[in-house]
């Protein structure tokens, strides 16, 4: 069994998920095949992504996408973008309605094997602030690990989560679309030519 069927059927989750709120089975979206020119690792697939089984098909991949200056097309083919986040399955929703943090047991078993098939990738983004700490290694704020993008560019670029939560992050931070974004685009075209 390859790896992406490994993962695919995983169910270490499955306890954990069927005391949350929204009382789920496991469902590992599984979104990589060897190596691709982009890697977007991002926190963890939501509701409608659980249900349809395709990373960022929601409000949040709409505007992902946007932000990379990529089409569907391109963003979906797994020869240019792989999509590794920190749980593969959608970790459920707490009593008040509020997402669960990706279980630390996914990362732990799948991510060093996942990293190790993908080997090195042209560009990497990392999509939230789990993304940041696991990947970077920084405990700074989402707002100061992005603010400092420069230090990783043009292969690496830090982003914070594109949820509609994070509007009033990006009003609050003008100098994310009009400084990185299009840094972000350039290296994005780049590695795609």
């Amino acid at each position: 069994m390859d790896l992406q069927d490994q993962i695919s059927a995983c169910t270490l989750c499955t306890d954990r998920f069927a005391v949350t709120a929204t009382r789920h089975r496991p469902r590992p979206v599984v979104w990589f095949d060897g190596p691709a020119r982009i890697l977007i690792a991002g926190q963890a697939p939501g509701v409608r992504v659980h249900e349809t089984g395709i990373p960022f098909n929601d409000r949040s991949g709409d505007r992902l996408r946007d932000w990379l200056g990529l089409d569907s097309t391109t963003f979906y083919d797994k020869q240019h973008v792989s999509i590794v986040p920190m749980a593969f399955c959608f970790p459920g929703y707490d009593a008040k309605g509020s997402d669960l943090p990706p279980p630390k047991i996914c990362a732990a078993t799948w991510h060093k094997k996942v990293m190790a098939e993908l080997g090195e990738v042209p560009l990497t983004v990392f999509v939230g602030g789990y993304a940041h700490r696991w990947h970077l290694g920084r405990q700074d704020s989402v707002t100061a690990t992005v603010k400092n993008w420069r230090d990783l560019a043009p292969r690496v670029f830090p982003l914070p989560h594109p949820s509609w939560r994070n509007t009033g992050w990006l009003k609050k931070n003008p100098w994310f679309e009009d400084d990185l974004l299009p840094e972000l685009r350039t290296a994005v075209k780049e590695v795609l030519k």
